[in-house]
């Protein structure tokens, strides 16, 4: 029987109790109801729910030109801001090999232009892919980011060369991009119209990057697959989605504002940026909602450490931890002992990490945070997929206990509006 992702709540039993969750119960049912007959507010978005076993069959085209970009390419260049990029991002930075070709650079997720000028030049001299990742193909960052690149392409190889080079993922039929990717002929996969951008990790938006960085996207999928099915709704409150959704929302209820993800292992940290951007633009909505905020320790127990330990008390604390390390490193014994840590040779530093992350959870919990915790089994492809999957049941789950729509984002429109203003676009 292969081993789950579980998430564990005893450090937060001061403020949550069994019959909170108890009482939970039926209305999480009641959540789990809309999702699996989509009878939900933004139920036209609930493709992702069935990604993890319809997506496996869908998977050889996606292979295939992963396996062709590995072949003929140094370098590729993702463009994309938001969904487009972070779920991709957050697996590579897990997973990959930093040293094996091809190097993945990002782009078009800032508007800085020192950053861009840097992409630019570190493609300069190798053999590269771009794969602009965009709905419409006219949102701002990634479409300037795209339009430089683009025009430095086709200066190294030629318009038509170029344009075997450039992969577009973008809508089936419409768009400025997908106009432009059937007049050059770029290679071209689809955003399903039911998934929104920051669930479509499981989608080519995701996967299409995920594979070329040599990943097994087969086993990401079937990682996600192996979650409980929602099928039973009367048992999701002991299910993992359905408990993280449902002591976020007790631990709310309770006037904890303010999440803080806690990872110990900073292959995680961009798994941290994907689930703010999961959570944050989901939840934000109608005055409510948790802001979700993250930490890498111990690295930032020297920084934030004193804040989260007795700073206000308006916040919980989730620690995301992978219970086997892949990577072993015994601390060596010194004769002089002049750093006072002999008593620690012999031991991996993995377990002195583990030691840490429990004394810390110790020490918050003293300094009366709720603190929950997620567990991994291990850090791969498998267990990688089926956190994402759990994030995206339990933040929609939550979304309906709180009364709002967790599909859509109609407050990400306002900055665009006054720059639009701002920059003399026609008809803004």
């Amino acid at each position: 029987m292969v081993d789950k992702i579980t998430v564990d709540w005893e450090r937060a039993r001061e403020f949550v109790t069994g019959d909170d969750l108890e009482a939970l119960r039926s209305r999480l049912e009641e959540a789990g109801k809309k999702l699996v007959e989509k009878t939900g507010p933004g139920k036209e978005f609930l493709g992702w729910l069935d990604l993890p076993v319809k997506g496996i069959g869908a998977l050889g085209a996606i292979e295939e030109e992963a396996a062709r970009i590995r072949a003929e390419a140094e370098a590729l260049v993702v463009i994309g801001i938001g969904g487009s990029y972070l779920g991709a991002r957050a697996v590579i930075e897990a997973l990959s090999d930093p040293g094996r070709p091809p190097i993945i650079y990002y782009a078009g997720h800032n508007l800085s232009a020192e950053h861009l000028g840097k992409v630019r030049e570190q493609i300069k001299s190798k053999r590269v892919f771009l794969n602009v990742i965009s709905k419409s193909g006219t949102t701002t960052e990634p479409g300037i980011a795209f339009r430089i690149l683009r025009e430095e392409m086709e200066k190294t190889y030629g318009k038509d060369l170029a344009s075997r080079r450039i992969i577009a993922t973008t809508d089936a039929s419409k768009g400025a991009l997908r106009s432009l990717a059937e007049k050059e002929g770029y290679r071209t996969f689809v955003i399903p119209d039911d998934v929104g951008g920051r669930f479509s990790v499981l989608t080519p938006v995701g996967l299409l990057p995920i594979a070329a960085a040599g990943i097994d996207i087969r086993k990401l999928l079937e990682g996600a697959a192996a979650l409980t099915p929602l099928s039973d709704v009367s048992n999701l409150i002991d299910e993992p989605s359905g408990l993280y959704a449902a002591l976020r929302y007790v631990l709310y209820l309770k006037g904890k504002g303010m999440e803080i993800m806690a990872v110990w292992n900073d292959r995680l940290k961009y798994v941290a940026e994907w689930w703010k951007q999961l959570f944050g633009e989901s939840e934000g909505k109608e005055g409510r909602g948790i802001f979700p905020a993250s930490v890498t320790f111990p690295t930032d127990l020297h920084s934030l450490g004193q804040w989260i330990q007795e700073g206000p008390r308006d916040f919980f604390e989730t620690f995301l931890l992978i219970r086997e390390n892949a990577f072993r490193m015994e601390i060596p014994r010194a004769d002089d002992d002049l750093d006072g840590l002999s008593y620690l040779a012999g031991k991996d530093i993995g377990e002195v990490c583990m030691k840490a992350c429990e004394g810390t959870a110790m020490a918050h919990q003293s300094g009366h945070v709720p603190c929950l915790s997620i567990n991994m089994p291990e850090l791969s492809a498998f267990y990688l997929g089926q956190l994402l999957y759990l994030f995206e049941r339990a933040v929609a789950l939550g979304g309906y206990l709180l009364g709002i729509n967790p599909f859509d984002q109609p407050g990400v429109e306002a900055y665009k509006k006054n720059m639009f203003r701002l920059l003399g676009k026609p008809g803004s």
